[in-house]
């Protein structure tokens, strides 16, 4: 068998960020990737990230008479932006693998799986390779519904055939309530596709984020266009003689008779309903690498699994699945192994995430919720603020901000920041820096505010 230093499995984001820490730091490292580099982050986070400026290019539109220009007839075409967004995304993974190549790291093209060999060996096409550390970066792809359960539920696509379609869709239906359904969603109805929103076992979107967000995520989705059908499953989907899908759906509010209808004529229904590891194909057992009920692999908090010299970063673990976390845990990882940095480490807490709905949401820390349930209601206090940006003070298209500060313990240590509104998303990093640090309310206060600013509202909330 070939040997290396450290043999990774999976060139997304993480495994990439370790294999080239990890090169950099003088270990002999080999990458095994059956497809092209990058993995989820450019295929659909950056490709989400380009649709969502174009849906925000569509919002400005309406105000421009407002501002005082005329622009009669302006026209959208799906297929520009489609072509100029998937050069762009050649062009990354190509810099993805000649960054591979330059830091002299070997890649292994196919499916590597582990075998039954004393030692942790990973076969790939028939090959052996071998390595005292092993990494695990395979991620995850989007869940579909088994058609056994839903009934021509695989007429339907997920977030990867979002990023394949040539046309807009006219009629679309979104299943799904975390941020990839908030996202397409948005995305779609803002560019003029007629869209609803299927939220399966509650009456608002995003239920794992602030109590605050939820509602004012929900209802600006509504505000916006998209239809928002709640407490509502998809039953069956069936194909129609033009090609088009008929999606059947039963809305059961609590205490109320259930309903049946149809949404007739979708030419794009997308499931958003979760995201499954890619590990079935590994052999763990064989290596004795712990998974849980669905799948993920089961680490510590220095990322090593169940067997010695056995590791997993990224989406594969099921523990916050962002792309900046499997870099930042791939790059401690490969410090700890190469560099002796016993201690190396990533802290999962206070990481900073952004949805890009319309608007942007940005939040770091707990919520209101769940600052209760850790310091208790007596040492939790709310800071809050509802207001109309500067921007919208001469546009008949009005969208608020909203923001809320958690505060815990006599010194109101900020623990929690969520806010919605224009601008949020490049606000966010800043502030995360500052609670990061443990940043009071008072260091909040005492900081001078940028004015006419909607990031002013978080350094003057009384």
């Amino acid at each position: 068998a070939a040997a290396y230093e450290l043999l990774v499995l999976g060139g997304g984001s993480g495994g990439l960020a370790g294999a080239r820490r990890a090169a950099e730091l003088g270990a002999r490292v080999a990458l095994v990737e059956p497809r092209r580099f990058g993995g989820t982050c450019p295929t659909c986070g950056l490709c989400g990230q380009v649709m969502w400026n174009a849906a925000v290019h569509a919002e400005f539109v309406h105000d421009h008479a407002d501002y005082g220009f005329e622009t009669p007839g302006v026209k959208f075409n799906w297929r520009t932006i489609k072509e100029k967004r998937d050069a762009y995304v050649r062009r990354l993974n190509e810099i993805y693998e000649n960054n591979v190549k330059k830091a002299h790291i070997d890649i292994i093209r196919g499916y590597g799986k582990f075998t039954a060999d004393p030692e942790p060996t990973v076969e790939v096409d028939g090959k052996k390779y071998t390595a005292p550390h092993i990494l695990i970066a395979t991620g995850g792809r989007p869940a579909v519904p088994p058609d056994g359960e839903i009934p021509g539920a695989s007429l339907g696509m997920t977030s990867d055939g979002f990023f394949e379609l040539e046309e807009l869709p006219r009629r679309s239906v979104i299943v799904g309530a975390g941020y990839i359904a908030v996202e397409i969603a948005g995305i779609l109805s803002t560019l003029g596709s007629k869209s609803s929103l299927l939220i399966r076992q509650d009456k608002v979107v995003l239920r794992t984020f602030d109590s605050m967000i939820s509602s004012n995520c929900t209802q600006e989705l509504e505000n916006a266009g998209v239809d928002v059908w709640k407490h509502t499953q998809v039953k069956t989907v069936t194909k129609s003689s033009c090609g088009l899908l008929d999606v059947t759906v039963s809305s059961s509010v609590p205490g109320r008779k259930p309903t049946e209808g149809v949404i007739r004529d979708v030419d794009c229904l997308l499931w958003a309903v979760g995201r499954e590891p890619n590990t079935e194909e590994l052999c763990l057992d064989q290596v004795g690498v712990q998974v849980d009920a669905k799948g993920h692999v089961v680490v510590d908090e220095y990322q090593n699994t169940t067997r010695r010299g056995v590791y997993a970063v990224g989406d594969v673990c099921g523990r916050a699945l962002l792309t900046p976390v499997a870099i930042a845990a791939g790059r401690k990882l490969a410090h700890r192994l190469f560099e002796g940095k016993q201690d190396s480490r990533l802290d999962y807490r206070d990481i900073p995430t952004v949805v890009f709905s319309h608007p942007p949401i940005g939040t770091v820390g707990l919520t209101e919720d769940e600052a209760v349930a850790t310091h208790g209601r007596e040492n939790v206090k709310i800071y809050s603020t509802s207001f109309m940006p500067l921007y919208h003070a001469v546009t008949q298209r009005k969208v608020k901000c909203v923001m809320k500060l958690v505060c815990a313990g006599k010194e109101e240590k900020v623990v929690g920041l969520h806010m919605q509104g224009l601008g949020c998303d490049e606000m966010l990093q800043g502030f995360a820096v500052a609670i990061k640090m443990g940043a009071t309310k008072a260091d909040l206060d005492n900081t001078v505010a940028i004015h006419p600013t909607s990031a002013e509202e978080l350094v003057t909330l009384r």
